[in-house]
């Protein structure tokens, strides 16, 4: 279904209809579909929610500029119109700093938080040459950014599948929704949901420090790596993600 938040519509798509609640939010320009492959396992027994967030997939975002705050509004959008009062929220890569501060900002709709392959903070640095080669050259950017997320081999099937999702997306639409991002760590003290931190033991594109110091700082955040999966394991080994998600959340209260 297409929900509308403000002057955007969210493509949504809803999997399962189990008594527990995942709702998913994609990285960059990449939209539910990073979701896809875990959903197959866990709708057995959560209802699991995503949507393509502002300039991907289908979703159009409008003529809204692309702001963080836009983003989160989306999120709740989307759990207001499905009648979603509590769920376990997960962000993927660039995806993580807009839960983070969704979780942040309403902490009673959450009861539990997953970072996937996610950073603390977002300096202009680290994304100024994504930025600057979605502007001049979003397909070759694109290309590159794909190689360097799937170090994995025999896996040019998942490649194709990640360059022709990115590729719904444009160059300028790219480096907005990077350039949003940029700025200092939230309060991650003040998270106050369990918190699972899932990780690519070779990620290059945000190395695995960046998640250590996700769970050192996060109140009872626990850690855990995937030997040989570089920054894209819910496409690249989705079986495992699914599986440290289903066994951290066996103890959460509902």
């Amino acid at each position: 279904m297409f929900v509308r938040s403000g002057d955007a519509l969210l493509n949504v798509v809803s999997f399962g209809d189990g008594p527990r609640t995942f709702v998913a939010h994609g990285g960059w320009t990449g939209n539910w579909e990073m979701w896809q492959q875990p959903f197959e396992t866990m709708s057995r027994t959560w209802r699991c929610v995503s949507f393509d967030h502002r300039g991907t997939g289908a979703t159009r975002p409008g003529h809204e500029e692309i702001t963080r705050e836009r983003l989160v509004g989306d999120v709740l959008a989307v759990l207001d119109a499905c009648e979603i009062e509590q769920c376990v929220l997960a962000g993927e890569s660039a995806g993580g700093r807009i839960v983070l501060d969704a979780v942040l900002a309403t902490p009673d709709r959450f009861v539990g938080l997953v970072l996937v392959d996610s950073v603390p903070e977002v300096t202009r640095q680290d994304v100024s040459t994504l930025v600057d080669g979605s502007r001049s050259d979003y397909a070759r950017t694109v290309e590159w950014f794909v190689e360097a997320c799937v170090p994995e081999e025999n896996v040019e099937h998942l490649k194709r599948w990640g360059r022709q999702m990115l590729m719904r997306s444009d160059g300028e639409t790219a480096a907005r929704l990077l350039e949003c991002l940029i700025g200092p760590a939230p309060d991650l003290a003040a998270i106050a949901v369990p918190t699972l931190v899932i990780h690519g033991e070779l990620d290059t594109i945000a190395p695995l420090q960046g998640a250590r110091v996700l769970a050192e700082r996060i109140p009872g955040a626990q850690l855990r790596t995937i030997p040989g999966a570089g920054h894209v394991p819910t496409v690249t080994a989705p079986d495992v993600v699914a599986a440290e998600i289903e066994r951290w959340a066996s103890s959460l209260r509902w």
